[in-house]
Parts: C-alpha cells; structure tokens; sequence
C-alpha cells in the first residue's frame, strides 16, 4: 500500500502543479492492489490474468464515470454567430450547458424538443424528385452541350444521361457564361463523347433534349453550402497556385473543391492569399497551361443548411419577443395560468445533433461565452484514469463481480452475493460523492421559514 504514502515535501507540492491529486488513485494501482488482495491461493479468484483484471477495470471505470463520479470537464468558447459548437472528442453526454454574463454567473440553457436538425435535403426538381436536370442544346459532330441556363451543381466527373447520349458518358469539363453553363462530355478514359442516333455511330443535329446528371457511386445530389465560379485566372503545370484578382478571390476559402477539367477529381484549396489560390495537386498530365482568362469552379465540402436549422436559428426566440418593462414581460401579464415551466426562461435553447457531432444554439446566444459541462469514460488519456478514493471499494467489488459472472463452474449463490456486495459499495459511493454538508443543507432549509406574502 505504498502507494499512498506522501513522496514529496509540502514545500515540493506547493511549488508544483500536481495539486490535489490525493483524493485519486491511479487505474494501474487499483489493478494492482486487487490482484494482491483478491487473486491467489486460498482466495476468492485463485488465478486470473492480468488482462482480465484490466478489462473489468476499465468497464467499472467507464460506467461509474457516467453516474457515480463528479464530473469535473468543461469546454469554454466564446460562439460564433454560426451558432454551432462542434462537441468535445472524449464527450460522451452533458451535465449542464450555460452561457457567462459580464458578472461571471452562469445562465442555464435548456434543450429544445420541437426542433432539429435533419439530414440535408437532396436536390429535387419543381416536380418533387430527386433529379438535376437541364435542357441541353446537342450539336452534330461536337461534344460541347449549351444548357438553357447557369447550373453551379453540374460538376466535372458527373454522369450524363438522356436521349443520344452514349452510356458511359460524364461530364468532362464545365464553362460559364452570360448566365449559360455549358459542358464538354467524355468516357471515363477522357475520350470525347459526341451524341449518337441510338444504335449507330451517327451524330444527330441540332436539337435540345432533358439531360440527367447524377453521381457515380449513385447516392444522392446533396446541395453544397456555396459554390463560386471564377473567371481571369491563370496557372501553369509546374506551380501549385493559380492567380486572379484579389476581388474575384474574396469568397474562396480553405479546403473548397476545385471542379476543372484540367485538375484532378478531388482536388481543394489549401491556402489563400491576396491575389493566390494554392491547391494540392498539379494540374493533370497533357493540360496546357492558362497565361490568363481561365475559369473555375470552386465548391464548398460542406452541406448546405437545411431548411429546418436555417429557420431556427433566424427566428426570433420567443423569450425576445416580448416588449417588457421592470423585468415584467407584458404578454405574461395576467395570463401565467397554463405556463409551461420548460419554456418559462429567458436564457435561450439549445439542442446536439449527434449525427454531425455539434451543438446548435438559439439565435439570441451568439456572441455570448458558453460553458458546456459534460462527462466522459475517463479512458481518454492515462491521467484520466484515476479512481476517487471514495469510490475505490466500489472499483474492487466491480472487478470482482466481472471475473466471478464471467467464469464457468462458479456457483450462483457466490455471483449473487458479490453482486449485492458491487450495489452497496455503489450506492456509498455515491453518497460519499455526493458532498452533502450539514451546515449547507441547514442553510438552506432555512428559507423554508419565511413568510410568502401574497
């Protein structure tokens, strides 16, 4: 039991940073300690492995974590007016989240259920389906196809489909002007494709036909969040910038998709400055290079806003709607009869989108310092996985019913009793935890006393 004795001077505590690391014990110590106490011959477990042991630590440490031990993270960030705040790596669920006023006291804030945040609404034509599709103009001999309008979700790499149009085909280059999108089509080998009479190697005429643009792997078109075309740019095959004016260049950011017929499929931006755009990949074998009058397709990775999260957040939360005087909010004014207390606060709302990973707020919490207490496994890093010493019993009993439960040949009544021993030792814990104080709850129950004035 080594471990418990003090191997440094007050004055080296003090000085250092390890402060108040004596309320805890290490996970390696609680392994260790319990082989000593509970392995062995003429004991309960008469042999075990070390692993096992480990396992069971860790599961005991993961779920006394969730309900038994204090939660002491917190994340501090000042939010955006995005009004999102990408979750903690080692979160698992929150205690409490709250926004900071100038005074340093925290507001409380509190989950929505009458919104959320669904999956991006795929593209869908003025008939409901889920299609892109344009009008092109097919011109005999020639694989350039004119569209009856500008379409920025048209992207190099894209499937083409309809009337003379060989299977195959795919979208090999895009150009815009004066409003009109035209494309070049090609084979996957980057073999022009001119449109064809069905069953013959003949071009057709002059003729405007529905074209369908679909993905390759056959999912979905999901709108992106911004896409940016960019005329009067230039770059060469040997430099991995391409140049414009800084004007025409404000909108583009870091990690936007470059859509080019010159450029490989995948290739984005990794830097942007003034009148330079740097990417990731040179331009592909056999292009030529553009002195100048270049155009470009610049498309954002992330999905465009659905309707439902765009709406929320710029609505007007309820709790701002009111014209109020003193702290009285008029529309309550005689009417509090059927309040609801889960809306009855003017702090703001939140709800988590597990799918994304993030945290959407109400529109009246941007700008503000929110706090976000939460729990974790504490398996996160080797200094997280400590035990309090006031859960340390419950830690044995937890191992010791894991190993028992799981073995063969282990009588019942022996599981069952280390099983009611595991509860009890829990339940301590948990008052232990808890930090209850006499003088406190004292003092609080004094206000029970007062009078209410009606």
């Amino acid at each position: 039991m080594a471990n418990y004795l003090l191997n440094q001077t007050q004055q080296d505590y003090y000085n250092g940073n390890d402060h108040g690391n004596y309320q805890f014990v290490s996970l390696d110590n609680i392994i260790n300690q319990f082989v000593i106490a509970y392995v062995g011959e003429d004991k309960i477990i008469p042999k075990v492995k070390r692993a096992d042991v480990a396992f069971h630590a860790q599961r005991a440490l993961a779920e006394l974590s969730f309900d038994t031990f204090k939660s002491c993270k917190a994340q501090e960030i000042t939010l955006s007016p995005s009004l999102q705040m990408t979750l903690p790596q080692d979160y698992v669920n929150y205690t409490k989240i709250s926004w900071v006023d100038t005074a340093g006291v925290k507001h409380p804030l509190y989950p929505t259920n009458k919104t959320s945040n669904p999956s991006s609404n795929p593209l869908q034509d003025s008939d409901g389906d889920f299609k892109l599709q344009a009008v092109g103009t097919l011109v005999i001999s020639t694989n350039t196809v004119a569209l009856d309008s500008e379409y920025k979700d048209i992207l190099i790499g894209m499937l083409v489909t309809g009337p003379y149009i060989p299977s195959g085909t795919v979208v090999g280059a895009t150009s815009n002007f004066g409003g009109i999108t035209t494309i070049s089509m090609q084979d996957a080998s980057g073999t022009d494709v001119n449109p064809l009479i069905p069953g013959t190697a003949t071009s057709i005429g002059n003729d405007g036909n529905i074209l369908t643009f679909t993905k390759t792997n056959g999912s979905l078109l999901l709108p992106q969040k911004s896409s940016f075309i960019v005329e009067n740019l230039s770059w060469n095959l040997t430099d991995y910038k391409i140049t414009g004016t800084a004007s025409e260049l404000a909108d583009i950011e870091i990690g936007m998709i470059v859509s080019h017929d010159d450029f490989p499929i995948g290739t984005t931006v990794t830097n942007v400055y003034t009148t330079t755009v740097v990417l990731d990949q040179l331009p592909v074998l056999g292009s030529a290079a553009v002195p100048s009058g270049g155009e470009i397709t610049f498309v954002s990775p992330d999905l465009k806003d659905t309707d439902t999260w765009s709406n929320y957040k710029s609505g007007t939360p309820s709790e701002n709607q009111d014209d109020y005087q003193d702290d009285t909010y008029w529309k309550m004014n005689g009417n509090r009869y059927g309040l609801e207390p889960q809306h009855a606060q003017a702090n703001g709302s939140f709800y988590i989108d597990c799918q994304s990973g993030k945290i959407y707020f109400s529109s009246n919490i941007s700008g503000k310092t929110v706090i976000l207490d939460y729990i974790s496994d504490s398996l996160g890093t080797d200094e997280e996985m400590q035990v309090h010493k006031f859960a340390e019993e419950a830690m044995y009993k937890w191992i010791l019913y894991g190993i028992l439960s799981t073995r063969a040949n282990v009588q019942e009544y022996v599981v069952r009793r280390f099983k009611k021993e595991r509860f009890a030792a829990i339940r301590t814990a948990k008052l232990r935890l808890s930090n209850i104080k006499l003088e406190e709850i004292t003092q609080i129950l004094r206000g029970k006393s007062k009078q209410i004035k009606h």
